[in-house]
């Protein structure tokens, strides 16, 4: 007697896992296709197709349509659906898992869970009568697989509130949970909490970023100036891989490995992560320090924000501060040529920066002068005589032999300092060079082996890259060194000498006012007021002094005893008035 086998239904099966690390570690994908084979085979179900996600199943756009749409498909001739269990279909809870279940059921598609709980047949409690309605047909196993759905999304929820919750805990003591930004690598040490993430510093990032905030920390040279020397240095962002959004496994390409632009330097010299200081939303907008040293000091970032962002440290305790510049500041020129000298000298009443602006007359003619009469009093000078007794004053002023010596030991101690730097920026060219070297010698070795002509193109497209890059690499070495020894420190020190010897050929006579006023500045301990100025008692800078004549041309006013603090006579308006 024949016993007839079962008719073979063909199917497609679905495996799913919610992020790389659980495939190589959890359930893989290679366990579970192993289970569905065996129970395929176990009923004579051929599987046409193996469908593997890796990602999470409690999104909104559920990964298993794709596999759906293949079972739609009518000349895919698919009658089951299978699945390890009813978590690794979807984890968005019960409205979710009816809807793509609906799917299938109106293709004549069956999902089927290798545990049993999706139950094979449809009930008609209407079947005696031999009617059959939406209503009346029903599945027994439908709460048993609402409750499964709702009892996966709930264990979606709890795993997911413990991991997120320790690691915003984590990330509120100052320890790391993410991927490491720039200039920095994520490190594994022992510490009281456990073993925990902690940021290192990266051994060729993070000398872009040093450099980058002591360049903007000296103030010689332009943003767009200190990208170009950054760049010079070989900077290139960091490299990562793109992958195809249905195959987690597979990349497709590869992003970064580009120059320094200037947004991008403006987004490094914000960021407090480079100070050791963490800002994000899981620290509710507050600023935490964090278990690691920062590439630089807080002191360092305050200077290269100049003054937009401030970092504060009491103790444990960390502040940032961001200062937004009035709408009157931002719309007009600060640096305003035709009174350069209203940020170096103060209101002798305030102390706070003059202003300058110019009056017009009854007549038309429009008077300049500095003036303060914003905050209480008034005070108010004309642009002549401020800048009379700006020059008067910088006449008077006189070098000791003591600091002279200071000072050109201060010019030879920073000239050195220069020639270091400049020797560590050639010895991180350098090394870029042998690495690129390294790189071109390996693509040829490559193209040996090689027998595809297209293969063998793109192969020498990046060897010719890679030699102009250590050609251009190789000039900006020589444009760095070269100018190092060329100058003659002999000759620097009788310039030096002759400025101190003349020091209003620098001060006043020099034809650009703002790099006067600028140079004016240099000379002061702190800014000194118009009063300083007029009665010679400002804090100079440590390499200078007054000369005792000055004395004799300073006249005491109202007092004949002499007993009021000396000034000179000049004309400006009363206080008062």
């Amino acid at each position: 007697m024949n016993t007839l086998l079962p008719v073979q239904e063909n199917a497609v099966a679905a495996i799913r896992i919610s992020s790389l690390k659980q495939g190589l570690q959890g359930d893989s994908p290679d366990a579970q296709k192993e289970q569905i084979e065996r129970f395929a085979i176990a009923r004579n179900i051929k599987i046409k197709k193996f469908f593997i996600f890796m990602e999470s199943a409690s999104k909104e756009e559920q990964p298993v349509q794709e596999a759906i749409d293949y079972c739609k498909n009518p000349k895919n001739n698919i009658q089951l659906f299978i699945i390890k269990s009813i978590d690794r279909f979807t984890r968005g809870g019960s409205y979710l898992y009816d809807h793509l279940k609906m799917q299938l059921q109106n293709h004549k598609v069956q999902l089927v869970d290798i545990y049993g709980i999706i139950g094979k047949q449809d009930v008609n409690t209407l079947e005696h009568l031999g009617l059959s309605y939406n209503w009346s047909v029903y599945s027994p196993t439908k709460k048993s697989e609402i409750l499964e759905a709702e009892r996966a999304k709930d264990e979606m929820r709890d795993i997911m509130t413990r991991m997120i919750g320790a690691e915003i805990r984590y990330v509120r003591m100052g320890y790391r949970v993410r991927s490491a930004p720039f200039g920095y690598i994520n490190e594994k040490v022992e510490t009281p909490h456990g073993r925990r993430v902690i940021l290192k510093s990266h051994p060729e990032e993070s000398q872009w970023i040093i450099k980058m905030f002591k360049l903007r920390c000296q103030g010689t040279l332009s943003d767009e100036e200190i990208v170009g020397e950054i760049n010079r240095m070989g900077y290139k962002s960091r490299k990562q891989y793109r992958r195809n959004p249905e195959d987690r496994t597979q990349v497709i390409g590869e992003s970064g490995g580009k120059k320094l632009c200037i947004k991008q330097f403006w987004r490094y010299i914000k960021n407090p992560i480079f100070a050791g200081i963490n800002s994000e939303k899981w620290t509710e907008g507050q600023v935490v320090k964090c278990k690691f040293d920062g590439l630089i000091s807080i002191d360092t970032f305050n200077k290269a924000n100049k003054g937009k962002l401030i970092l504060s440290q009491e103790g444990e305790v960390v502040k940032l501060w961001s200062k937004k510049l009035p709408e009157s500041m931002t719309q007009k020129h600060i640096n305003n040529p035709n009174f350069p000298y209203k940020r170096a000298i103060m209101c002798p009443h305030c102390n706070k920066a003059l202003l300058g602006s110019a009056s017009r007359g009854k007549m038309g003619k429009h008077y300049p002068a500095y003036h303060c009469n914003k905050r209480g009093h008034y005070f108010r000078v004309s642009s002549k005589e401020l800048e009379d007794t700006v020059e008067s004053f910088v006449k008077n002023l006189d070098f000791t032999d003591k600091y002279i010596n200071d000072l050109k030991k201060c010019v030879v101690n920073k000239w050195n300092e220069r020639i270091e730097n400049k020797i560590q920026d050639t010895s991180i060219i350098d090394t870029k060079i042998k690495e690129l070297k390294v790189s071109s010698q390996l693509i040829v070795s490559k193209i040996k082996y090689l027998s595809s002509e297209v293969a063998i193109k793109y192969m020498e497209e990046d060897l010719i890259k890679s030699e102009e890059e250590i050609e251009q690499l190789e000039h900006e070495k020589n444009q760095k060194t070269e100018p190092l020894f060329s100058i003659d420190m002999d000759n620097v020190m009788e310039h030096i000498g002759y400025f101190m010897e003349h020091l209003e050929e620098l001060l006043i006579d020099t034809t650009n006012p703002l790099k006067r006023a600028a140079f004016f500045g240099l000379i002061f301990d702190s800014p000194p007021t118009y009063a300083n100025l007029t009665s010679g008692t400002p804090k100079l800078a440590p390499y200078l002094g007054i000369k005792p004549s000055i004395c004799s041309t300073l006249v005491p006013i109202g007092d004949s005893t002499g007993n009021r603090t000396p000034i000179s006579r000049m004309r400006i308006c009363c206080p008062n008035h």
